[in-house]
């Protein structure tokens, strides 16, 4: 009797694919988180658009990894605070893939200063990129969503929204105030989208990162000293990863996650838990 040999699978190429079929846009995803979410969107079946604003190259990196496991890609340069660009960026998704299905709204920057020391451009910059640049893009989801309609043979939903927050929508942050203002209101920016938007069957939900290894942080985990320092905010003792994040985003975007609506999943080991208070109750 002729003996078969087990398959072979790559393990981040997953046989199960949870968005089989499914289209998804991943803003700044050349880099960081967005990076990690793009390329695990792509590894569970669904086509990825990659925004980038720099770094063509290593948007052209991800896209490599995305068709490695057998989906579409395609890189799309675009700042999302300009609505010019990201109505660009969504036409000619849609032209290529036919659709969207998911929106991962994860572009963002931060412009740090002392409140008094800090410019009328920096806050401007962090608010049009962190805040302005999640409701462009949302909004032209929307309009695609709706237009499609629930496709039963993709997703029980219509569409999916994922803005990529951060813990600091809830805990202020002294000395990035752009940053902590940009964060609450996509806070409550996604909450009254997901209320409008629910009966269409479209859902809208957010990801709360804590302490996460990425580039726009390094200052904060390169050293032993800073990284000391910063697991007396952690109570999981340990920082985060980008694959922390895309694996959430995964699940999030799936079918079993379709009664979640309107909420935020901090993913961010405890830091949201106030560890300050552990001895000081």
């Amino acid at each position: 009797m002729e003996q078969r040999l087990p398959e072979v699978v790559m393990p981040d190429c997953p046989v199960n694919k949870l968005l089989m079929g499914q289209k998804a846009i991943v803003t700044g995803a050349n880099s960081g988180i967005g990076r990690a979410v793009a390329i695990a969107l792509g590894h569970a079946g669904a086509d990825v658009v990659v925004n980038y604003v720099v770094n063509a190259e290593e948007a052209d990196a991800v896209c490599l990894e995305i068709e490695r496991c057998g989906s579409r890609s395609l890189a799309i340069q675009a700042d999302v605070s300009s609505e010019e660009q990201v109505l660009s960026m969504f036409s000619r998704a849609v032209e290529t893939f036919g659709t969207i299905d998911i929106l991962v709204n994860n572009a963002g920057i931060q412009r740090d200063a002392p409140f008094e020391e800090m410019t009328l451009e920096q806050w401007r910059q962090v608010i049009e990129v962190n805040l302005t640049g999640q409701f462009l893009c949302a909004r032209e989801a929307i309009r695609e969503f709706k237009r499609r309609g629930v496709n039963s043979k993709v997703s029980c939903a219509a569409g999916k929204i994922i803005c990529m927050s951060s813990v600091h929508e809830i805990v202020p942050w002294a000395g990035h105030v752009n940053y902590a203002a940009s964060k609450g209101g996509v806070m409550l920016m996604m909450k009254s989208i997901a209320q409008e938007v629910a009966p269409y069957r479209i859902r809208v939900n957010s990801i709360g990162p804590g302490a996460i290894r990425t580039p726009i942080n390094r200052p904060a985990w390169e050293t032993e000293a800073a990284y000391d320092k910063l697991m007396k905010l952690v109570p999981y003792k340990r920082i985060g990863e980008p694959e922390d994040i895309a694996r959430a985003a995964v699940w999030l975007a799936s079918d079993e996650a379709d009664y979640i609506n309107g909420t935020t999943l901090f993913i961010d080991g405890g830091m949201t838990l106030y560890p300050g208070f552990t001895e000081n109750g």
